[in-house]
Formats: C-alpha cells, structure tokens, sequence
C-alpha cells in the first residue's frame, strides 16, 4: 500500500484507470497499465512494485467492490457543532494476517508489507484461492523512549474474513504470522489524505490536545487504520489510541 501526496496521485484515481483499462481489448494491457500506475505511485516513496505483483494487483482491483468490514461494537461518540471529534469502539477477538517490516521509512514498512499480505489474499495460501478483503487494514506503531519518533518496526495487518475465522489458511511466505488477538478498545479519530510518518504524527498530536491526558491510553503504541487504496486522492484513514484495558 504505497503512500504519495495529493499531488502525485492527480489523474491516477481509480476510476479514470478503470475507464483506460475497459477501454482497451487486450487483458494483458489492462494488466501492464495497472502495474505501471502502482509503480508510478510507489516511486514517490522509494518503493518499487516487482513485476510478479502484476496477478495480486489485478484481483485486487477486480475485487475492490467486495471488500468485508472489520467487525465492532460502538461505545460513544463526540461531536463539536456537528464534526464527530472521535468514535470510541470495541473490536472483537479474532485471527490476523500480520507482517513486521522495518524499512527506512515508515510509509516504505506498510507499502512492502502490504504488498506480502495481497499475495497471501490472492492465492499464495494453503487454501489455493481468493481469500476476499477487509478493511481497514492497521498497521502498529511503537514510539521511541522520547514518544515522538516511531521505531523502525512496524506491523500491518488485515483481519481475515469471517468464513476464515474458524480456520485460518496459512500463509506460504513465512514472513506472515497468523495471530489471534484479544479484544480491543480503541478511541478513533477520522482523517483524510496520505498516512506518512509526518502526518501520522500530527493526527496523534491532534487528538491528544483534544482529549487532554488520559491516564487509561497507552502513549507507547497506536494504530493507523487504512481503508482505501493509494488511487484514491483524499482516502479516508483512522488514527486509534488503545485502551489498555476493556
């Protein structure tokens, strides 16, 4: 999941790729297009796509339409003069796919690690087939002793599919773990754009001036919730802050 500006991402959405794509004959073509916007995207980033991504990219795509949301239960909200500030959540227990990557950058730890997690969606797991997509995907952060640069070790994940929650497929590359999780409680706060070190950090800075100090948040770790794809110019993205108990 490769990260740009709003800049880098003008005429490549989504949906003028797809029109570009329906519009030539040849599969194969639609195909090299769709590798080659993926490329462009992540080369602002220092991120190069592999041509064997080529297969995973295109069923995603395919499948972008079919995407299962992850699960939770509502606490509260807080809204200012009709702007929801943040959401408080509950999420369930249940099985992830998850890959640690700790590259130079952060947006370079979620892109190839996002790019591991697509091939294990698209047919590299021991079911041999499309495992289907959830959203967000979240990615894990911990802070410095200082708490305000991240550690180079970030996780991404993405919650399998209930039809797989039962029994998890598992994964072919072994840099996938297949974990359980606990329950989770988290305090959410929507924001748009690119999900880069720099503005992550600011939506934490953010939202914590709009809580004050809250002694039951962790200040160590957060999440960083991803809902769309890189072609979308002002996806929607989360910041949570853990509960640490239910």
């Amino acid at each position: 999941m490769a990260l740009i500006s709003l800049e880098d991402l003008e005429g490549l959405d989504d949906e003028n790729l797809d029109n570009d794509i329906s519009d030539n004959p040849e599969p194969m073509a639609g195909d090299d297009q769709l590798l080659s916007h993926w490329q462009a995207v992540a080369s602002t980033h220092q991120v190069s796509v592999p041509q064997e991504m080529t297969g995973p990219i295109h069923e995603m795509t395919r499948n972008s339409q079919q995407r299962e949301p992850l699960p939770f239960a509502p606490v509260s909200r807080h809204e200012k003069m009709g702007e929801v500030l943040y959401e408080e959540r509950v999420y369930p227990a249940g099985f992830w796919a998850c890959v640690t990557r700790g590259e130079t950058l952060y947006e370079q730890s979620i892109s190839m690690a996002f790019m591991k997690l697509m091939r294990f969606i698209c047919k590299e797991n021991s079911a041999g087939r499309y495992l289907g997509m959830t959203v967000p995907v979240v990615s894990h952060i911990h802070m410095m002793e200082d708490r305000k640069m991240f550690e180079k070790d970030v996780q991404t994940a993405f919650y399998l599919p209930a039809q797989f929650q039962t029994s998890p497929p598992r994964p072919s590359d072994p840099d996938i773990s297949i974990v359980h999780r606990e329950p989770i409680r988290v305090i959410a706060r929507t924001f748009f754009g690119t999900t880069t070190e720099e503005t992550v950090s600011r939506q934490i800075n953010l939202l914590w001036e709009i809580l004050g100090m809250v002694d039951e948040l962790c200040t160590d770790s957060y999440m960083v919730a991803v809902y769309e794809n890189p072609g979308v110019p002002h996806r929607r993205n989360e910041i949570w802050f853990i509960r640490r108990n239910l």
